[in-house]
């Protein structure tokens, strides 16, 4: 009977230890739970373009570098060069599907895809770049870029001996328009008889389609060059030429040293910063968020050597009245190509008006397609 026992004592332990085997090991996230840490918040952005674009991809990457560096706590992850439509709606989802709740989309063309990504995921945030749709919980959010715009028109204006500026403009939304009008206003503060003339290439990033509008633009007189796109390649036709330039995104004087005057750049870090934050604490409201050079989401790059005193000053004295709030870029009286006044004087054009135009401010030389 002893021996009977003792064999299925025996028995009922190599059982049990056969079961424990079966068990699958813990992770290291449940053990962190399991231990009373806190799960890393995962954070997700998509690009456009490459983040070596040097361009509006890179910028929003140095933000997102900036945000790890505040926060460690968090993870980050990005997926770059998504193309606007369809697979933008897939890489969204398939980041939900990862674990990520905050993500921000930062081209204007990912903000269906956004929509209908959103509606299935509610505990996700989403947050969307210069778009103006909005949900529970979906943001848009974006920078006063005409503001600095105006300052580089002032530089442009200065500069050209032709009075022929060009423009390499990307699509025809009002994003890209209002940037226009705002470049020439103020080009036409300081030099009335200058004109910008547009030439429109339907791209974000595409260095060598940008470089050849740029090219045609100097073919036609102009002797600076400004642009809405993600790379330098605008920048290097005006240097090749001997004409100047006016960047975007980021400081790419490094590409055209004797071209490059300045540029109205971006710094998301800070933003990111505060919308993670308050994602993480719990006090995040979907809103439309339009900041301006005060928050510093916007600002004009430092000017160079290529740019006199005096044109300094005047950059300098106009930047001070935007900083303080004294004045603001689209501010009567305006008229727009036919010399038709669409903003008395006096009066300040709202934000849903100028979130929405479709038209060229007088000085402006171009059409913007239907």
């Amino acid at each position: 009977m002893k021996k009977r026992l003792l064999w299925i004592v025996c028995v009922l332990t190599a059982a049990a230890m056969i079961i424990a085997g079966c068990v699958p090991k813990t992770s290291s996230n449940d053990s962190a739970a399991n231990q009373g840490e806190e799960e890393k918040l995962k954070v997700a952005f998509i690009y456009v373009g490459p983040v070596g674009d040097a361009g509006w991809s890179y910028a929003h990457d140095k933000g997102r570098e900036y945000l790890v560096s505040q926060m460690p706590e968090i993870e980050t992850t990005y997926i770059e060069s998504v193309p606007e439509g369809a697979d933008a709606e897939r890489v969204l989802t398939d980041l939900v599907e990862k674990g990520n709740k905050v993500i921000f989309a930062t081209s204007f063309g990912y903000m269906d895809p956004v929509q209908n990504v959103a509606q299935k995921y509610p505990d996700v945030v989403f947050l969307h770049c210069s778009g103006y749709k909005t949900a529970e919980n979906v943001g848009t959010y974006f920078g006063r870029m005409y503001q600095p715009r105006y300052l580089s028109g002032i530089v442009a204006g200065k500069k050209t001996k032709t009075n022929v500026i060009g423009y390499v403009a990307a699509y025809p939304i009002p994003e890209v328009i209002r940037g226009i009008n705002a470049f020439t206003l103020g080009v036409r503060s300081v030099n009335p008889d200058a004109v910008v003339k547009v030439v429109w290439t339907n791209t974000w990033y595409d260095p060598a389609k940008e470089k050849e509008a740029a090219k045609s633009l100097l073919d036609a007189g102009a002797d600076v060059i400004a642009q809405h796109q993600d790379t330098p390649g605008p920048q290097q036709a005006a240097e090749e030429k001997g004409a100047f330039s006016i960047g975007y995104n980021t400081d790419m004087s490094q590409f055209a040293p004797k071209a490059y005057l300045t540029a109205p750049v971006w710094n998301w870090g800070p933003y990111y910063v505060e919308t993670v934050k308050a994602v993480k604490e719990g006090r995040w409201k979907s809103e439309k968020y339009w900041g301006n050079m005060k928050a510093g989401v916007v600002k004009l790059a430092p000017m160079t050597d290529l740019v006199d005193a005096e044109t300094k000053a005047l950059v300098a004295a106009k930047e001070k009245e935007i900083l303080e709030g004294t004045w603001d870029v689209f501010t009567g009286e305006i008229k727009d190509q036919t010399g038709t006044v669409r903003v008395a004087a006096g009066q300040k054009m709202t934000d849903e008006e100028m979130l929405s135009f479709d038209w060229f401010v007088e000085g402006v030389e171009g059409t913007i397609p239907k």
